[in-house]
């Protein structure tokens, strides 16, 4: 069974590359935690630091995310071929996103406001 394991964790590292390192990260988590794991859990970005933020949607489980921590990290790290400082754990009404993982939002936030007015635009002219 671990040689399975092992053998998904590379194809999917191989079948990420063309991806964002956040999108690469996104994708890994379930397969670095587990599905159990990945169902208490929401990706929410990559900052500057490399440190990936993720959201624990049960209190209970920040704990054991916690622990986890070390093994979490050389994992997603192996299966998305990111480079990767750490893993801070966030609790459901956690408002501790970093500046980086903000901005990057607010900037894919304006990306398609302008795009979607820009369609409005061209459908009036056309």
């Amino acid at each position: 069974m671990q040689g399975v394991r092992e053998l998904l964790r590379g194809t999917l590292g191989r079948s990420l590359r063309n991806l964002s390192d956040e999108d690469r990260l996104a994708a890994a988590w379930s397969v670095a935690c587990g599905p159990a794991l990945a169902e208490r859990a929401e990706v929410l970005g990559l900052d500057e630091d490399r440190v990936l933020h993720v959201r624990v949607l049960q209190p209970d489980w920040r704990d054991q995310f916690a622990q986890m921590r070390s093994m979490l990290t050389e994992d997603l790290r192996k299966i998305a071929g990111v480079r990767l400082q750490t893993i801070h754990f966030e609790g459901q009404g956690s408002a501790r996103v970093r500046k980086g993982v903000a901005a990057a939002q607010g900037a894919a936030d304006s990306a398609q406001r302008v795009g979607a007015a820009r369609r409005k635009e061209q459908r009036k002219t056309s």
